[in-house]
């Protein structure tokens, strides 16, 4: 159980669980597509290039390593994205996740799958898991789709949801943190929404989350997200002042003042009441993790 297989690994929270497997001991076979961007070697870490929407290749993978956890991080994650292209995020979001479940039910892997606050309408903020799922836009859709598809694993599963995910880059993998620092290191103008809610989450928090869920080996869905209430401008008046930016550079707008293909939920956020408790999570304030973005 100690061989864990991670799809997405070459992204953001990819980097941050890979490394984090390996300093505890596990096996990890890191999957992505094309040539491996992670800085990892060593006895305990193998890369393997895999397109999850080719059963073929799914099958293939599983089956050579033998995974005796599977975690899903791969997908396509930008709203507007899936909007403009359904099918190829039905593929990937979707599809793609039922050739993951099928490979995995043949060995009896456990399975842990990436999810989003986006699953939820906005309409009230700080959601328990239990609540009903009611996206606003396609990519939400799919992973309630693909949620619905692990719900039905008949071997041990998890879903993590969570929620706008920050903390310091690793290669090109920017974030809202990072992005808004390097737009005003510029003297460039940006503009932020101000009238979306989130509870914004540090990497190292949810790649840590994971690892409980891991090795306690529970089962069901966990909201993983940080313990602060924030708008994305808020966020980034706060890296301007953590920074000694210009923060006059950033202008508030709302959802009427830029339109965009895919419609964003107004107040997402989580409880996190019960990762807490069963997990044991307990996440940085964003303060705390902000300075841990910046720091050298």
């Amino acid at each position: 159980m100690n061989k864990v297989l991670i799809t997405g690994a070459n992204g953001f929270l990819g980097y941050y669980l890979t490394k984090l497997l390996l300093e505890s001991a596990y096996t990890v076979i890191a999957s992505g597509r094309g040539e491996c961007r992670l800085p990892f070697t060593g006895e305990g870490f193998q890369y393997t290039s895999l397109d999850f929407t080719q059963k073929e290749e799914v099958d293939s993978a599983i089956a050579r390593y033998q995974p005796g956890i599977v975690v899903h991080c791969g997908a396509i994650s930008k709203p507007d994205e899936c909007e403009k292209d359904r099918e190829n995020a039905f593929q990937n979001n979707v599809v793609a996740t039922i050739h993951l479940l099928n490979a995995c039910e043949r060995i009896g892997a456990r399975f842990i799958f990436l999810s989003t606050d986006f699953v939820f309408d906005g309409n009230k903020g700080m959601y328990a898991e239990a609540e009903e799922r009611k996206a606003v836009n396609y990519y939400g859709h799919t992973k309630i789709l693909a949620e619905d598809e692990v719900m039905q694993y008949p071997h041990p599963w998890a879903i993590v949801r969570t929620v706008l995910v920050y903390g310091k880059p690793v290669a090109s993998r920017d974030n809202l943190l990072t992005v808004v620092a390097k737009a005003l290191e510029k003297g460039k103008q940006l503009s932020i929404f101000s009238d979306q809610i989130r509870t914004p989450t540090y990497v190292e928090d949810l790649a840590a989350g994971i690892l409980q869920i891991i090795e306690k080996q529970v089962t069901g869905v966990y909201h993983l997200s940080g313990p602060d209430i924030m708008s994305p401008y808020q966020m980034a008046v706060a890296v301007a002042d953590y920074l000694h930016l210009d923060a006059s550079l950033i202008k508030s707008i709302t959802e009427k003042d830029l339109k965009e293909p895919a419609k964003r939920p107004q107040k997402t956020g989580f409880n996190i009441s019960k990762a807490k408790e069963e997990l044991g999570y307990q996440p940085l304030s964003f303060a705390d993790g902000l300075a841990k973005t910046f720091s050298t």
